[in-house]
């Protein structure tokens, strides 16, 4: 599997590193600004059509003309790049009327995609038992700029999903009690905590938590070519949930 990154940021850095550990070999490297001695090309060269996949954590600015030029190359993605998602019917659209495949997600870890699967499994068996309240708070360095984080977000849209007696996500103070229906969603910063997910199952006799913490970023690379294996020979346009369900099942 002939790997091309696109994106040269730490994550690139990452995938090229994790990549060539697995005997990928991977001859195009593509970004704009990076002075790293790595790149090869500052846009997608011809030479780019030799590519098996490409694995994209470039930048909303561009993402968007990037999936075009896969698709034009006939070449599947892994789409790791963020801020785009209003155009996601779009892209859906046009990628399931090509003769290639794309996979996307927000968060590519596999350690916190076997979290989300666990919370999904978890989430309809305390559905049963609703006197068990539950709440999400997670824990990351100082200098992490959004409160809640992306993957917080993610687990709480997963939990009201699955539980019926939820129904709105709350997120910093709420300043005042909460309703029965909320889902409350909290935060801290500080040092230099790479990432703690907590999701908390309450109830007056007892206390049930789930928690994920990330040590460092590589399992983020582990995932993304965990994907591009799994993309490649498909065709049409998945999330990585449809990657979950295919190897551990429904």
């Amino acid at each position: 599997m002939r790997i091309g990154v696109v994106g040269y940021g730490k994550m690139g850095v990452l995938i090229r590193n994790k990549a060539l550990s697995k005997g990928y070999p991977v001859p195009v490297i593509v970004d704009p600004f990076s002075p790293a001695k790595e790149v090869t090309d500052r846009n997608l060269p011809p030479s780019a059509r030799d590519i098996d996949v490409f694995i994209d954590f470039s930048s909303p600015e561009v993402v968007l003309d990037n999936i075009q030029q896969y698709q034009e190359m006939d070449i599947p993605a892994v789409i790791g790049t963020t801020g785009w998602y209003e155009k996601m019917n779009q892209v859906a659209e046009t990628v399931e009327n090509s003769s290639t495949g794309l996979i996307w997600s927000a968060n590519f870890s596999l350690g916190v995609n076997l979290f989300f699967y666990l919370l999904k499994t978890a989430g309809r068996v305390m559905n049963r038992f609703p006197q068990y309240d539950v709440m999400i708070h997670e824990y990351h360095h100082r200098h992490k700029a959004e409160s809640p984080s992306g993957t917080a977000e993610m687990i709480g849209s997963i939990l009201l999903d699955v539980l019926d007696h939820k129904q709105k996500k709350v997120t910093g103070n709420p300043g005042g009690k909460l309703e029965e229906s909320e889902l409350h969603i909290s935060s801290t910063r500080g040092g230099s905590i790479p990432g703690t997910h907590q999701v908390i199952f309450d109830s007056d006799v007892d206390t049930i938590v789930f928690e994920h913490t990330t040590r460092d970023r590589s399992g983020f690379a582990e995932g993304a070519l965990l994907a591009a294996e799994w993309i490649c020979g498909r065709k049409g346009f998945y999330c990585i949930d449809d990657m979950m369900h295919s190897i551990i099942g429904r």
